[in-house]
Formats: structure tokens, C-alpha cells, sequence
């Protein structure tokens, strides 16, 4: 019978991660990667595994190159502390990994919670991110900090039973998750040569609104497709607007300094 690992990454999420790990007891093991956690977070995964590793935040990335490295198992099955896996999902899972026709890896569709319900439209549903399952060595990731590209090796399917996110706890940390990406997409844009610019600041974040609302239905989400449409415009705003600070150096700017 084939055996699947499970990697989690976590920094600071003791109120996320223990439903996450209870989720997947079933595996045959469990690797927690943890980057240096202020709160219990290391303490909750050491109920669970003896597998919970210490690593510096560079890049998203990085971490799941590392967790991948970190398993022992020709499967790996990527979970997020936001993340439920579900019964019907976890059949599927160990149905796949004892198919003599398995393929390479496989997209999990997810369900999103927000708002106290499941929100179908706005690009939550079915929400894929990389491939979830995969085998050992079918998926790398690159060393990019927030929306780490990837490269999958091999046949690509998809699943057809989903798992569960509950992507904030509430609003606090909505707008915490808008600083921190926000931070680093700016950087990450840097990188990448994109020239800064307030105008176009304005003008991504105006279609991504338009996008998520609109094209993508989150208008029939009520009060929950509108808040995540205006959550897409302020992450894309600050986004490029924090590129623009970082480059004409707003914040060391002295009074002495300005155009009289």
C-alpha cells in the first residue's frame, strides 16, 4: 500500500493550525515547517508530529521546497493552516495513491468559508492553487516570496472532492494579510522590473475590482463578494503603491527636503 506524507508551513498561527492537523491524522506522516513562531503554534504540531522544523522566512517558496525535502513518502499532499481536509476528500487521496493509473499530481478544488458562509462565486469556488497531491519529485517550487511560481513534472489532474479554507479569522486579520502580501508583492514586482507608478496603482487596483465583482459574479456572494472584491482592490493598490514609496523614498523624506 502506498504511503502519502502531509507538509504544513505555518509562522504564528495557533488558532489555525490544530483543526488543519486533525484533519489529516490519517497520513502516514506529517512535516510541519515553521518559521520561528512567537506564539504555540510549535507546540500544538508537536502533539500531532515529531517532524516540526525550524526555518527562516525567505520567500514562500523556499518553504515548500523545504518541506518537500523534509518528507520521507513517495506522495506528498500540501495543507495549508487554513486548510480542512475533508472525509470524502481523504478517500479520494488514498484512492488515487493505490491506482495503478494514478497520475503525477493533482489540483484539489476548495471551498471557501467567509463571512459565516461558502462562498461560491468571486473566484473562491473551485479556488485551485498549485497542484496539492503529487508525487516525489513531480513539483518544485521557485524562490519567489509571496505567489511562488512552480513547476509540475509529469500528467496533471484534478480531484474531484473538496477540501475546506477558512482563509482569515475575521476582519483584523483580513487587513493584517493585506499589509504583509502587500509588502512583499511590491518587492516581488521590484525584482521583476515593473516601473512604479501611482496611476497605475489606481488603475489595477479599479480592475481588479471590476474583475472580481463583476466578471467573476462576486456580486451574487452579497455582502461577502463585496468585501472581497474591496479586499482584491486594496491588496492590488498597496501593492504597487508601496513600490512607489520604496522608490521615490517617501519615508526618510525630511521636511527640510520638499519643494517650497
Amino acid at each position: 500500500m502506498a504511503k502519502v506524507s502531509v507538509y504544513i508551513i505555518a509562522y504564528n498561527e495557533e488558532q489555525k493550525i490544530e483543526p488543519a492537523l486533525q484533519s489529516v491524522t490519517w497520513a502516514d506522516e506529517i512535516v510541519v515547517i515553521d518559521s520561528f513562531s512567537t506564539d504555540r503554534t510549535a507546540e500544538i504540531a508537536r502533539k500531532y508530529t515529531d517532524k516540526v522544523i525550524q526555518v527562516p522566512f525567505e520567500g514562500f517558496g523556499k518553504l515548500r521546497n523545504s518541506a518537500i525535502a523534509a518528507t520521507s513518502h513517495e506522495w506528498i499532499f500540501s495543507l495549508d493552516t487554513d486548510e480542512r481536509c475533508t472525509e470524502e476528500a481523504k478517500n479520494e487521496i488514498l484512492a488515487i495513491i493505490d491506482s495503478p493509473d494514478a497520475l503525477d499530481a493533482y489540483y484539489v478544488p476548495r471551498r471557501n468559508i467567509f463571512m459565516g458562509r461558502w462562498v461560491k462565486h468571486s473566484g473562491w469556488y473551485p479556488d485551485y492553487r498549485q497542484p496539492q497531491l503529487f508525487r516525489r519529485g513531480a513539483q518544485v517550487f521557485t524562490d519567489e516570496v509571496v505567489h511562488e511560481s512552480f513547476t509540475t513534472i509529469g500528467r496533471v489532474g484534478h480531484m474531484k472532492n473538496a477540501i475546506w479554507q477558512i482563509p482569515f479569522r475575521n476582519f483584523e486579520q483580513m487587513i493584517s494579510k493585506i499589509d504583509r502580501y502587500s509588502t512583499l508583492g511590491a518587492a516581488k514586482m521590484t525584482a521583476k522590473g515593473v516601473r512604479p507608478g501611482m496611476g497605475k496603482a489606481l488603475f489595477h487596483a479599479l480592475f481588479a475590482f471590476f474583475r472580481m465583482y463583476i466578471l467573476r459574479l462576486g456580486i451574487l456572494d452579497g455582502w461577502a463578494g463585496f468585501v472581497i472584491a474591496l479586499y482584491t482592490f486594496e491588496g492590488t493598490f498597496y501593492r504597487y503603491a508601496k513600490q512607489v514609496e520604496a522608490a521615490r523614498g517617501w519615508v526618510m523624506t525630511r521636511p527640510e527636503e520638499l519643494e517650497r
